[in-house]
């Protein structure tokens, strides 16, 4: 899969023109991909009732397109045509021209009689458009999403003010690629199709442009069944460092975790031995003597209820300077972090962590989360798990896994912490092989909170609920 910004897919239409292809080529291929779409989910089109909304730019020469096919082709009940202004592009004109020419009309209000519509096209704003939807396309807009009780709308290429309370599109047709307003705001992209369009591949091709769902294909050799002779030190020794006064249970969870996803030993360091697992190993947490405590450990968790001091911030710092095994940082020790190297480490943020990481606000992360992840995974050379609706998994190379389980019941205090023991127990096993990890362990993650839902509802799920649907998640993953 591949996901381009509006700026790059721009890029790549200009370059596309230049190098010989006609722009309005172009505009009818995208024009005849939405009718397509449209001929597949809502025959017979004959039946139906279609309005279609156009803005002045391309989006709107392409929403054009799209009616000038439909009336010539199926001759829908009825099709109306709204646009919100004369069209401002070349292209734009010529495919308004051509719609005339067939004995279309256009119009700039809706009438009662449109409001029965069955199917509506947005074509108001494309991926060109920054910041909120002003004047009549922002009236439009919510004539769409409110005015038409009946209809299912389609959006092309995106849903016009997407990211801005725009169109709530029930699907979207997108061309050549995804675009990340698509996976930033999914619940207004509804569901996306990519159709091709004749764009040359090798302009959108980049290796920096690929982006794909965490799956279990990708991570299912993790879970072949073990050699009949294995003993517990061939499944890692993970040490989670946290666990302050008032915050065992962090710390705790992180360890019961990394157990349950099969790490052979693990060791929680905290402020009181008092109270653990019997499965738990212990060690005091001290700001001063860690130096012992790391060694023979293949994974090292730290942060799950360490607190957010000065000793802490040096205790982490100097941690992720020293040792040589994979690390992944969580909860305080992100807060404490600052500029320290994270080369090779994985980061697993919440947005407010990520805006402190990054220095930016969390609504700047929130409305860039693909480019905020992907920026600081290049930049410092790390693994970032920028968890939310849509996890984003961000690799130092540039590509972006998006996760597709989890639910809103995970939103819990305690949930952070188990997949901080999960990244760290499948680590510890396969440190050799740390992407797949870190892919699994959030793939586990959501699904074994949406087995949990089901069961027990998203009010109910606690974050240990986790662990006991994590064998039926792990199971679906050792599947052939």
């Amino acid at each position: 899969m591949k996901i381009l910004t509006g700026a790059e897919m721009r890029e790549v239409d200009r370059k596309a023109i230049e190098a010989g292809v006609p722009s309005l080529v172009l505009m009818e291929n995208a024009g005849l991909r939405v009718v397509e779409f449209l001929a597949e989910r809502f025959a017979p089109l004959a039946a139906q009732r279609i309005v279609i909304f156009c803005g002045k730019g391309n989006n709107g020469g392409d929403g054009l397109v799209v009616a000038r096919q439909l009336l010539t082709r199926f001759a829908p009940a009825s099709l109306d045509v709204i646009v919100a202004d004369e069209p401002a592009t070349a292209d734009a004109i010529a495919n308004l021209k051509a719609w005339k020419a067939v004995g279309g009309e256009v119009t700039t209000d809706v009438t009662p009689r449109m409001r029965a519509a069955t199917l509506i096209v947005d074509a108001l704003l494309g991926t060109g458009a920054t910041g909120a939807p002003q004047g009549r396309t922002a009236e439009l807009i919510g004539e769409i999403n409110t005015g038409f009780p009946a209809a299912k709308t389609v959006a092309i290429d995106v849903p016009s003010g997407i990211g801005f309370g725009g169109v709530r599109a029930a699907a979207t047709v997108t061309f050549e690629s995804y675009k990340r307003e698509h996976f930033d705001f999914a619940e207004e992209a509804g569901e996306v199709v990519v159709r091709p369009i004749g764009l040359p591949g090798k302009l959108i091709n980049d290796p920096a442009h690929w982006y794909a769902t965490a799956d279990p294909d990708q991570f299912r050799g993790l879970f072949a069944p073990r050699q009949r002779d294995s003993h517990k030190g061939n499944f890692g020794h993970v040490l989670v460092v946290g666990g302050a006064t008032g915050t065992t249970g962090a710390a705790i969870m992180a360890g019961m975790a990394a157990l349950r996803a099969g790490a052979g030993l693990v060791t929680v360091s905290a402020a009181t031995q008092q109270g653990f697992p019997p499965e738990l190993m212990t060690a005091a947490l001290s700001h001063d003597t860690h130096d012992d405590a790391i060694q023979g450990k293949t994974a090292l968790a730290i942060g799950p209820g360490l607190g957010a001091t000065a000793e802490s911030k040096a205790l982490v710092r100097r941690l992720v300077s020293k040792v040589q095994v994979p690390v992944v940082l969580d909860a305080d020790a992100l807060n404490v972090l600052g500029d320290a190297r994270v080369h090779g480490c994985v980061l697993t943020p919440h947005p407010g962590e990520m805006a402190r990481l990054a220095g930016l606000s969390t609504a700047q992360v929130q409305a860039d989360r693909l480019g905020v992840a992907r920026g600081f995974a290049t930049e410092r050379g790390a693994i970032v798990v920028l968890k939310g609706a849509g996890t984003l998994i961000a690799f130092p190379d540039g590509t972006i896994w998006r996760n597709t389980t989890g639910n809103p019941g995970m939103a819990t205090g305690g949930a952070g912490d188990i997949l901080t023991g999960l990244i760290a127990g499948l680590v510890a096993q396969f440190p050799t092989r740390l992407g797949e990890a870190v892919l699994a362990a959030v793939w586990l993650h959501g699904r074994a909170g949406d087995l949990g839902v089901q069961e027990l509802g998203e009010k109910s799920l606690i974050a240990t609920d986790l662990l006991r649907f994590l064998p039926a998640a792990m199971g679906e993953c050792s599947r052939a």
